[in-house]
């Protein structure tokens, strides 16, 4: 039995699994903080893009 609890403390590929887990969480939440931003940026670019071709 102790044995296993050893290798049960030692094994880290679950650690590793969270770890990634939460930086894909933070990617995520600071695309989702960034999009209304990136969508005025764009709007903004193809609304002049439709001007200077509509001249």
């Amino acid at each position: 039995m102790r044995k296993l609890l050893r290798s049960f403390a030692r094994n880290e590929s679950g650690a590793t699994a969270i770890e990634y887990g939460l930086i894909a969480a933070f990617i995520s939440i600071a695309m989702v903080a960034a999009l209304p931003t990136i969508k005025t940026n764009l709007s903004t670019k193809f609304t002049s893009i439709a001007t200077e071709l509509g001249k």
